[in-house]
């Protein structure tokens, strides 16, 4: 195992590569390219796609495809028509700590773009996860989630009319709405149960996020209580695959650690 003495923790067992040593000619390329990243650091100009053929001596189909993993992957973005090396994805934490604070944390700037903001009834379904009965009148927002301006999510939430009756005209939308409920109407989080998936995006929410369809986004459903038990609200939390990583510490007990109120912001921003 001599491998492992020149291996990154974290980094896939002889980089992927089968220990009988064939391997795919995309696959090659993909490897060459990303030391080839290290070297041209962030925000690096890679070569055209031809001069890597001929760099590597393969076809320009096999370097396309190398440059599409590491485009999915988040090591390459496109810029204007050039292909520049990507920085780090962005690190949030599964846990009540806001999605603000989680982006300031890392030196970007967060921002909201309102995409909607409708009331209407409550549906079945909904009025079961939120503690009402069928036909209650909701909130639906819906919101595009920025880092230095970069569209890296897309969020909606759901919460009754009941407990936030002037969300329309107290709420500034590029604000953060668990500080608003915190200071505005004194309510505070308490827990919530999260679920994570990938999935792709549909073609509106592509649209919204400026991603391509193929792009693998992270969902995360959200349902939240205040500290008294009652249901708060249901989000939907669609983040850029290739922007965001999400962490999370795990106590012997089995539970998450960080469901604790941070102090200058609610939870994770929905």
């Amino acid at each position: 195992m001599d491998y492992l003495m020149d291996q990154a923790p974290g980094a896939p067992i002889r980089s992927g590569i089968p220990e009988h040593g064939r391997i795919p000619k995309y696959y090659a390329v993909k490897v060459q390219v990303a030391s080839l990243l290290d070297e041209l650091g962030e925000g690096g100009l890679l070569p055209p796609e031809r001069d890597l053929a001929v760099r590597f001596e393969v076809s320009r189909e096999t370097v396309r495809q190398a440059l599409r993993d590491l485009l999915l992957e988040g090591r390459l973005r496109r810029l204007g028509r050039g292909t520049v090396v990507a920085g780090p994805k962005l690190e949030q934490p599964l846990s009540l700590a806001s999605y603000t604070e989680g982006v300031r944390r890392q030196g970007r700037r967060p921002g909201r773009g309102l995409i909607g903001l409708e009331r209407s009834p409550c549906s079945a379904a909904l009025a079961a996860e939120l503690g009402l009965e069928p036909g209650e009148p909701v909130w639906h927002m819906e919101r595009v989630l920025l880092a230095d301006d970069e569209r890296v999510g897309l969020e909606s939430t759901y919460v009754a009319v009941e407990r936030v009756p002037h969300l329309d005209t107290d709420f500034e939308p590029d604000s953060s709405f668990y500080g608003y409920l915190r200071d505005r109407l004194g309510i505070r989080f308490g827990s919530a149960d999260e679920r994570l998936e990938t999935v792709l995006a549909t073609p509106r929410e592509a649209l919204l996020i400026g991603t391509p369809p193929a792009l693998p986004m992270l969902l995360i459903h959200r349902m939240s209580r205040d500290t008294d038990g009652r249901p708060l609200e249901r989000v939907r939390s669609l983040y850029r695959g290739d922007r965001f990583s999400f962490t999370a510490r795990l106590e012997g007990s089995g539970q998450v650690e960080g469901w604790e109120q941070p102090e200058d912001e609610g939870g994770q921003e929905g």
